[in-house]
């Protein structure tokens, strides 16, 4: 299109299926050809057909997103926003009640542990990103039951031991850390706060814990790596593409900026269905597109929908032999559910597993990470492979007992998720810092109060584990998890005008 800038008006006459320009940061793009292939449907796409789609476009695609997939002749250059009309947005009184209370949320010095920052966000975030955050399988079973799976564990405490000086660091995948914890890889980090994965970054820097990289970040792999700081070790999560040239591509440009650990998801051949996310309906074309390939899915509801259409079904244990021939990075299985998989995983080489239900996205009534633990490391000494594997584990973990408990009970150490994407949505990288401090002051009080004072003090006779074989075993109530955790609803019958 040469130098000159674009007109604003001549962008917009290009608002149809036959052609459809959109301005994303200033500068226009033909994405009539793209849409069919859109993972989140055409209509999307549509609504913004001829306008400014920065403000939809940003928190769901890196950046580099429109360099990487669409032709560069389909680049159509920079656009003179003054000449761009501007779109006048209805008043949404959902959105005054938000901003009211953004300005009367509480401080953040009365967050005293994670759960808080939890209600906090839930107040205070949009819905849409709300839903996509907090939501669960089906019926959020496993959702619920992978945080009150801790509470069926009791401590066995020493006492009489000289606790005065306690070290909780440890080593992950060769990396020192200062608390046996890291930064799980969670989607579309943007929906909570501006800057997305980034400030996850700086968090993790702040208090050398590792971060993983998750596959659907809003920032591209490139931000997150050029965000650490020396010395900073980061860890990817993938989900492995259709198309294994791609797979291959992302992987070995991973290696080459320095990731040390490879997390191959092996849970979601589907993503599940998570309802709360799709009766938000993250983008609001409202009809069911028929999306490339033929298949009639409905990705206009649910962030979920939206983003994972690439992801491959067919993936199979006998995949692993040519992720080992194209990366030399450690490769970890992430969503192992059962003792029998750990043991397939060691005997194809792998370095470890993360014993995980994808937070209680995928399938419900999948057992919590903790108990499959619980299953897994005693079997795995019985064979004697207990040293030939790490094993770590999510989903569910909110206090620093949490992560002792998995420690007890055989595990490296456990991935958070959520409760930092809270904190940074509610606070920002502060939150962050806040959140990970509380976990490092819980772990100081409670390694005191249990009679150790180093990782390797951590046995399975720390630990009194006889409710968790017992689905039926009640369990005290835990009302800070309760009081945050946002019911399933069904349809919402309109107002009578």
């Amino acid at each position: 299109m040469g130098d000159q800038a674009l007109n604003g008006e001549e962008v917009a006459k290009h608002n149809s299926k036959e052609s459809c320009w959109v301005i994303v940061h200033g500068k226009a793009y033909d994405v009539t050809e793209f849409l069919p292939e859109h993972p989140g449907g055409q209509q999307i796409i549509l609504k913004y057909a001829g306008k400014d789609a920065t403000e939809a476009y940003e928190p769901i695609h890196p950046p580099d997103t429109l360099d990487k997939y669409l032709d560069p002749a389909k680049h159509l250059g920079d656009v003179d926003m003054g000449t761009v009309k501007e779109e006048q947005k209805e008043e949404d009184p959902d959105e005054e009640d938000r901003q009211e209370r953004i300005r009367t949320m509480p401080g953040l010095g009365q967050c005293f542990n994670l759960m808080d920052f939890e209600a906090v966000a839930r107040r205070v975030m949009k819905k849409t990103a709300w839903a996509y955050y907090s939501s669960g399988a089906d019926d959020e079973m496993t959702l619920r039951e992978n945080h009150s799976a801790f509470h069926k564990i009791w401590f066995r405490p020493r006492v009489l031991v000289d606790v005065k000086n306690v070290d909780f660091s440890t080593t992950m995948l060769g990396t020192k850390v200062s608390i046996p914890f890291y930064v799980t890889a969670t989607a579309l980090g943007k929906l909570g706060h501006p800057e997305g994965e980034v400030v996850l970054t700086k968090g993790a820097h702040k208090h050398n814990v590792l971060q993983m990289i998750p596959t659907l970040a809003s920032c591209s792999l490139d931000e997150i790596i050029d965000a650490r700081m020396a010395p900073q070790t980061q860890w990817m999560q993938l989900y492995v593409n259709s198309n294994r040239e791609i797979t291959k591509r992302i992987v070995q440009h991973a290696e080459k900026r320095g990731i040390k650990g490879l997390f191959i998801t092996v849970d979601a051949p589907q993503l599940g269905r998570r309802e709360k996310d799709m009766r938000s309906k993250f983008d609001d074309g409202g009809s069911n597109v028929q999306a490339s390939g033929g298949e009639d899915v409905d990705r206009s509801q649910g962030a979920a929908r939206a983003i994972s259409s690439f992801i491959d079904p067919s993936l199979q244990w006998s995949d692993l032999p040519w992720f080992k021939s194209i990366t030399n990075m450690p490769i970890i299985l992430k969503g192992v559910q059962r003792v029998e998989d750990v043991i397939k995983a060691i005997q194809y080489g792998c370095q470890g597993v993360v014993l995980s239900n994808h937070g209680g996205r995928q399938l419900d009534f999948a057992r919590s990470g903790i108990e499959v633990l619980a299953e897994v490391t005693p079997e795995l000494r019985r064979l004697g492979l207990q040293n030939q594997i790490e094993i770590y584990i999510d989903g569910g973990i909110r206090r620093a007992t949490d992560i002792i408990k998995a420690l007890c009970l055989g595990a490296k150490g456990v991935g958070i998720g959520r409760p930092f994407l809270y904190a940074m949505s509610a606070y920002g990288v502060d939150g962050v810092d806040k959140a990970m401090q509380l976990l490092k002051d819980e772990m100081e009080m409670n390694m005191r109060l249990i009679g150790c004072t180093s990782v390797d003090q951590l046995t399975p006779d720390m630990v009194d584990t006889r409710a968790l074989s017992m689905h039926t075993t009640g369990v005290p109530r835990d009302s800070l998890a309760l009081s945050v955790y946002d019911p399933l609803k069904g349809p919402i019958p309109q107002a009578k005008l």
